[in-house]
């Protein structure tokens, strides 16, 4: 609930300031949010988790429009989608950098006992799901791929 919480208040001065990129991307939070809560019938909390996933898909979704904006010329499109995966993110735990997933994939592939390409779908999930929120599943990806080639 403190993600709801926030994002009200996140909500509250972005109206004060008339900010309405922020208003709309705050806006689309919350429906998200409350989309999950109602998915199964009745209006449950939704857990931590479930709370970062929401976000980075949201982020991710952002950054892809942008990305398909930019290829075609179209930077007045693609501005509003950054600023839009700038403000989701500040919700967002913060994102690792490459070294410190690497010390996280190299413990797991330790863990794991994986010894070459055959066990990457085993890293691959317990690394996601320790790391998630923290890391996009590309750059998780390429390094498991660099460590177990």
């Amino acid at each position: 609930m403190s993600l709801q919480v926030n994002v009200m208040a996140a909500m509250k001065t972005a109206m004060k300031e008339k900010n309405q990129t922020a208003l709309a991307s705050l806006r689309a939070v919350k429906a998200e949010i409350l989309l999950a809560q109602t998915a199964s019938g009745s209006k449950e909390e939704i857990s931590e988790d479930q709370e970062i996933k929401i976000l980075s898909k949201m982020v991710k979704q952002r950054k892809d429009s942008a990305a398909i904006f930019l290829e075609q010329n179209r930077k007045d499109l693609a501005e509003p989608e950054l600023e839009q995966a700038e403000i989701i993110s500040q919700f967002l735990p913060e994102a690792l950098s490459e070294a410190e997933i690497e010390k996280v994939v190299e413990a797991t592939i330790v863990k794991v006992g994986a010894a070459g390409m055959k066990d990457m779908g085993k890293v691959m999930g317990v690394v996601s799901s320790q790391l998630a929120g923290q890391a996009d599943g590309k750059t998780i990806s390429m390094i498991v791929k660099a460590k177990l080639a």
